[in-house]
């Protein structure tokens, strides 16, 4: 037990101390050839037209309407719908190499089955054929936190099994209208942080918790979310196995699952935080990939959770196993984790209850709306992967810096987060990490889930204001553009230009 624990420290310590050794001067050369590097976004945050040409509601459209995300809704956002050639254009000006977007269910397939409609197919076909004719990798997600709000309504949504088959036969479809065009899938989005948000704390769609964890209109904290999850799990299980079963010999794609990852460090050296830190590794990361690698959920999640969480079966436990031929990672900071033992001795418990940890950030000289600069957390993170899941082939679908909307276009403070980070991930591909790609996140300043448009994390603003939703370039924008094109970048870092409202072209 003391070598345990002393193993535990030393990790945790060198987690600590590998900032040290940060790339600072790098270029795009540096990465291996066929390293892709993309931005991002999702239907509903930036599409619009969300009562358009036959599109019927998610439960995003409900949660938005009901005056969360700060009263902002999707309805119109950045209206991609109808300026998608405008922005492929920017993102061939940028420089990328792929897109990383998703299909809205709702669009496709209005009422979640039945009919695929005609105008949604047109337009991501649209889409597609404009990516692809100018070089830019389509990078598709099936589900981005908004399913059609009629299955929700009809069985439930993910807390059902019927969505096992509903799921399987929309991706059946996008595989074979766009499969020939998309080489990348996605199949759900942060299903992680989807069920804890949406089924526990009740503060994303669909809205779903109980008291005292939450103030909802109906739900149990203390069960829907593993039950949300385990469906999650089983559908995308359905869904890869009809891929490679189907599709995979003519298309020659590659399908995986995305969560969201954050990379946590002990408060204290302590046993009691060293053992808290990897519990909350277990739950966060390990109640996904401990299910996708090993066939079955960590220990400590089904002790702690008990019958609360479901059992795969024999035949369940083989079919998720290995379901992934990629895991794709959103990653936004590091935190610090502080065992909390009250909420351990509850006899009440939710998801936060069973994991049983306080999270303090972890603070540097980056204003206090921004994410902290801490490469370091990414390397440790795709080291964590290696050690631990084996190093499967990973994408980094969403990494950026968080600030306040309409700052400035001059935002230093991502620029400073872009070049720690990308020199990180440097650093951790030439360690061995198997990272195949980076995607920042978010091409445009979209509509944000918790905070509508009061936040921004685009490369391009685009103004609100303006009847024609003119998109701007920040100088990020520029930076990563020079980077993509193939600029030395430089420990000094960007030199601060005043960035007026101008195409990148032109500046």
């Amino acid at each position: 037990m003391v070598g345990h624990r002393f193993c535990l420290s030393l990790f945790f310590l060198l987690a600590l101390a590998v900032t040290a050794f940060s790339t600072l001067e790098f270029s795009r050369d540096d990465f291996p050839p066929e390293f892709i590097f993309g931005s991002g976004t999702s239907a509903y945050q930036v599409e619009g037209a969300a009562f358009q040409d036959g599109r019927t509601p998610s439960i995003w459209d409900t949660f938005t309407h009901a005056g969360h995300a700060h009263g902002a809704t999707g309805d119109i956002a950045c209206d991609e719908y109808h300026k998608y050639k405008e922005d492929v254009r920017l993102m061939v000006e940028t420089g990328l190499d792929a897109y990383r977007f998703s299909i809205s269910w709702s669009r496709l397939i209005p009422y979640g089955r039945g009919p695929v409609n005609p105008k949604g197919l047109s337009y991501y076909n649209n889409l597609i054929n404009e990516l692809i004719s100018h070089g830019i990798q389509p990078h598709v997600t099936l589900c981005h936190s908004d399913l059609p709000q009629a299955l929700e309504d009809e069985y439930g949504g993910w807390l059902s099994r019927k969505i096992l088959k509903d799921f399987t036969v929309y991706a059946d479809v996008c595989f074979r209208e766009f499969g020939d065009r998309v080489l990348y899938w996605t199949t759900v989005n942060e299903g992680n942080t989807f069920v804890s948000g949406g089924y526990d704390v009740g503060i994303t769609p669909p809205q779903r918790c109980s008291t005292p964890f939450g103030n909802c209109t109906e739900g149990n904290s203390s069960s829907e979310p593993y039950i949300a999850a385990h469906h999650i799990l089983l559908a995308h299980a359905s869904v890869v196995k009809l891929y490679w079963k189907k599709y995979q010999n003519k298309q020659h794609g590659f399908i995986g699952i995305n969560v969201f990852a954050m990379w946590f460090v002990p408060l204290t050296n302590t046993t009691e935080d060293i053992i808290a830190t990897q519990r909350a590794q277990d739950f966060y990361l390990g109640w996904i990939f401990g299910a996708l690698v090993f066939g079955d959920y960590p220990e400590i999640v089904k002790k702690r959770a008990g019958t609360r969480i479901p059992a795969f079966t024999i035949q369940e436990s083989k079919q998720v196993k290995g379901s992934f031929d990629f895991i794709g990672i959103n990653h936004y900071f590091t935190t610090y984790i502080k065992n909390n033992r009250e909420m351990l001795k509850m006899d009440q418990r939710d998801f936060s209850a069973d994991v049983a940890v306080d999270m303090i950030p972890i603070q540097d000289d980056s204003p206090p709306d921004q994410f902290s600069v801490l490469p370091w957390g990414l390397q440790q993170l795709l080291e964590y992967f290696k050690r631990v899941y084996g190093n499967p082939p990973i994408y980094i679908h969403e990494n950026g810096q968080r600030t306040q909307r309409n700052s400035t276009l001059n935002d230093t403070g991502r620029v400073k987060y872009l070049q720690g980070y990308i020199g990180g991930l440097l650093d951790a591909v030439r360690n061995g990490s198997n990272v195949k790609g980076y995607f920042i996140w978010s091409f445009l300043d979209v509509l944000e889930l918790l905070d509508g448009y009061e936040s921004s994390y685009g490369l391009y603003y685009v103004d609100l204001d303006d009847p024609d939703l003119k998109r701007y370039p920040k100088l990020s924008a520029h930076w990563y553009s020079g980077f993509l094109k193939g600029r030395n970048i430089t420990p000094d870092g960007p030199i601060e230009i005043q960035m007026n409202k101008t195409p990148l072209s032109d500046a």
